[in-house]
This record gives C-alpha cells, structure tokens and sequence, in this order.
C-alpha cells in the first residue's frame, strides 16, 4: 500500500486570493491573460510528516478523552472512574487513533469479575480476532466508543490484552453515539441494581 501524505490544507487557499484561482474562468470571461504571478505559479502546498500530522491527532484525541471523563465522572458522585488518558494514533495513517479514556472491575451478567476498559476512535471498525486490533476500518463515523475486557499481557509485549474469554471477543460495547456510550459505561460502574435501573431510563 502507497504510503499516505498529508498537506496543510488551510494553507492552499489564502481569503484573499479565493477570487484569482480560477484564472481560466477570466480569460473565458475577457478573453485577457492574467500577468499577475500568483495565477501562473503553481499553488504550493506544505507537506505534513507523519510525526507532525500523529501529533494533531493525538491532541484531538487526549481532548475528546479529557471531556469525556468530565462527562461520566459528573453523572453521579458515587460513580467515579479513575483518570487513565493516553492515546496511540495508527502507524500507516496517523490520522487516525484511538484514545483510552478509563479503566476499571465490575460484575456484570455471569462474569464475577471482569477488568475493562474504555475508548474513544476517531473511525469505526471491527476489534480483530487476533493480534490486529482493528479491523475493516470505516472512516464514514467520525467516532467510535467502545470498551473492550482486559487482563494481564502473558506472551505479548503489552502491559495488558483484550480478554477473549468475555463475550467470545471481550468487546463489551461499541457505538458511534456519545450519549449510549456514555450510558454503558455508568451502567458498567454502578455498584447496585437501583442505580442500574435510574441509569437505564435515562
């Protein structure tokens, strides 16, 4: 696959040149060549590295991470969720990543104990069987919420891993929608049924 470049698009077209950049249209129009340099000189564009454009998107990211925990955290003071923001942006296409916003234990239908955790994506995909986390991504969704079950990396050179043993893949839930994101993850950290309950009616 070619290797993606990026340019700095609000660099190509200056306010005040928007009028001049369809010179062919004036000659058409008067049947004048226009001597003015800025139509005959090739539109230059700034080319963005990768590490430049990886460092855009991992401060959109640590954003969008940063606001959603004061979300969740501000529902209800006996449902808090520790601060956990750190983000990784995809080796071929730094524009795209993923930031994890939380992580925690819960009980939840009939798993005792289950170690999870939560992020944000700023493209929707499948989460892989395997090694490769993401799968046919969609760029369609400008994001993804999902929490995903974890446990201890045991032959990886991860801290920790996605546990497969919950739910067959551990993914636990995945939306494009802010608000039932939101909503999963309280019900994931609500100590009692009643609490489940309040949440569920939101």
């Amino acid at each position: 696959m070619a290797r993606l470049r990026y340019f700095d698009a609000k660099e190509v077209i200056r306010p005040q040149e928007r009028q001049l950049v369809a010179a062919h249209s004036e000659f058409l129009r008067t049947g004048r060549i226009p001597r003015d340099r800025r139509h005959w000189l090739a539109e230059e564009r700034r080319y963005l590295t990768h590490d430049e454009v990886a460092e855009k998107t991992g401060r959109k990211l640590q954003a969008a991470g940063e606001k959603t925990h004061q979300h969740i955290n501000g529902f209800h003071h006996s449902i808090q969720f520790p601060k956990m923001i750190f983000h990784r942006t995809l080796q071929d296409s730094p524009h795209l990543g993923y930031c994890h916003v939380t992580a925690a234990r819960t009980k939840f239908a009939r798993y005792e104990e289950v170690s999870w955790a939560f992020y944000i994506a700023n493209f929707y995909s499948d989460i892989g069987d395997n090694d490769n986390f993401f799968e046919r991504i969609d760029v369609g969704y400008s994001r993804m919420y999902f929490a995903v079950a974890i446990k201890p990396g045991e032959e990886s050179a991860e801290k920790m891993t996605i546990d497969r043993s919950v739910r067959g893949n551990g993914l636990l839930f995945r939306t494009h929608d802010p608000q039932a994101a939101i909503r999963n993850i309280l019900l994931l950290g609500a100590r009692n049924e009643q609490l489940r309950e309040i949440i569920r009616q939101l």
